[in-house]
């Protein structure tokens, strides 16, 4: 088969746990680019840290951010497209996650305002776990959401302990049938496990789709390599679907083909220079 496109996930899979892209990753990409391969990075952080991730290897792709729900190209930083949540949806979120005293924290689309996250309470406070400690000043506290007018929102993350997360994960599907498209997850080691909402259109596999027929890329030739849950329905979709080494269940019993190696171990590198021949 000849594929034309390879999706990849960044944390878990392109990532050392030690969030480096080892240069073996690299070089294979940049390898496949020349043969005339698209690369683009589906990953579920927002646009902006991808980006400092790719040009860090010196690599301007395209990168499908905060699991699907927006698109941009890393030549200009133009959004390609966005699929936001709902006004009334997202209103609905806010007050679900106060119920179980949960406190959200908001993706937005106002990169070049120069903020990405909304929050209510100081990024430090317990509430959020770990999860803000990379963010430097690309954030900005209001004194209620929702009181966020016109929003432009790409995903709501709620932290919390997993009984927790999992009540309110079955009461979005039980009682807010299609109105939104949600996971758990829990790879994020420092931060612990996380609900992530977004509308029912969000998801990397539905965005990279949209993607690949507007360039005229067929489903089977489509590669998608992920870990976690989230990349899933990629996986499963894909024309080739690769779980890495270190990859959930989930993951796992969807997979083509399991990677021999972690993605401490370069997976990504190992995994497609079988798969091309290189």
């Amino acid at each position: 088969m000849d594929y034309r496109l390879v999706a990849i996930d960044l944390d878990g899979t392109l990532l050392t746990e030690e969030k480096k892209i080892p240069s073996k990753n690299a070089d294979v990409l940049k390898i496949l680019l020349d043969r005339g391969i698209e690369i683009i990075i589906a990953t579920g952080r927002r646009y902006w840290s991808a980006r400092n991730f790719m040009r860090e290897v010196d690599m301007d792709l395209m990168v499908i951010a905060n699991n699907g729900t927006i698109l941009r190209n890393m030549n200009n930083d133009s959004a390609i497209l966005n699929k936001y949540l709902d006004k009334d949806d997202f209103y609905s979120l806010v007050k679900e996650g106060r119920k179980r005293d949960l406190h959200p924290i908001i993706h937005v689309d106002h990169f070049d305002e120069g903020y990405d996250i909304i929050i209510e309470l100081e990024k430090e406070n317990e509430k959020y776990s770990s999860y803000l400690y990379d963010i430097p000043d690309r954030y900005r506290i209001t004194e209620d959401l929702l009181l966020y007018e016109n929003p432009r929102v790409l995903s709501v993350v709620f932290p919390g302990s997993m009984n927790v997360l999992e009540e309110f994960f079955d009461t979005l599907n039980t009682c807010y049938i299609q109105k939104y498209n949600s996971h758990i997850l829990t790879s994020l080691t420092k931060v612990g496990p996380i609900l992530e909402i977004m509308g029912p259109l969000g998801s990397k596999w539905k965005t990279l789709l949209d993607y690949a027929k507007e360039k005229g890329i067929k489903q089977n030739e489509i590669i998608a390599i992920g870990d976690d849950d989230n990349d899933i329905e990629m996986i499963k979709n894909a024309g080739l679907g690769i779980g890495m080494k270190n990859a959930s269940e989930g993951v796992k019993k969807v997979a083509d083909i399991i990677t021999e190696k972690t993605n401490n171990e370069c997976g990504v590198a190992h995994i497609l220079t079988r798969v091309f021949n290189l």
